[in-house]
């Protein structure tokens, strides 16, 4: 008897706070993108992809105040149009890709910045090196579609400096500067769809 009041009072005390229900999200990666932008030259910029890549976002609360945001993308998926220029992209000159087979990216904190931006602090690991970053965010909302999906776009942004993670390959030229420049702009355009 004692037992069955127990469950009793701890059913109603469920009732009364709530579960905290965890909403999961994953990329859909038809629809999603992870590019990047590098000086060349000095007087240019060359674009590229990465190809390969798995984003889940997890939360329990409205606004993404609790949320937390992982990423694992594929170091040898790259791709910039140019099969010689990614293949040393691949090389121990940068991304080393057959050792350091992924870059990860796991958020610590999101901050609310305005209505429909954020900025995402994490961790971002690349050739086994942990530096702290933090990411642009704007939540451009979310809709279900004629299927019963529901999905959710973010376009994200940040600066590296990538002689920061041991990608330190580099050479001048005469007129000065670097043939690569050592800061890289990362923009993250996804599209999220909610797990049943």
């Amino acid at each position: 008897m004692k037992t069955i009041q127990m469950l009793g009072v701890g059913l109603a005390l469920a009732a009364s706070t709530g579960f905290a229900q965890t909403t999961t999200w994953t990329a859909d990666k038809a629809h999603s993108r992870v590019m990047f932008t590098v000086t060349h030259m000095v007087v240019s910029e060359v674009t590229g992809r990465f190809t390969d890549f798995d984003v889940t976002l997890q939360q329990s609360k409205d606004g993404f105040s609790d949320a937390k945001l992982t990423a694992s993308i594929k170091t040898a998926s790259i791709n910039t149009d140019n099969q010689t220029r990614d293949n040393h992209l691949r090389s121990d000159d940068f991304f080393k890709a057959e050792k350091y087979p992924e870059i990860k990216f796991v958020s610590t904190a999101w901050e609310k910045t305005g209505p429909d931006t954020y900025r995402i602090k994490g961790d971002l690991t690349m050739r086994d090196v942990t530096k702290p970053v933090v990411l642009s965010a704007k939540f451009n909302g979310s809709i279900t579609d004629g299927r019963g999906d529901t999905k959710a776009g973010f376009k994200a942004s940040t600066v590296i400096n990538r002689m920061d993670y041991g990608v330190k390959w580099s050479r001048a030229i005469e007129a000065g500067g670097l043939v690569v420049s050592e800061n890289v702009d990362i923009l993250l355009l996804l599209e999220l769809q909610k797990q049943k």
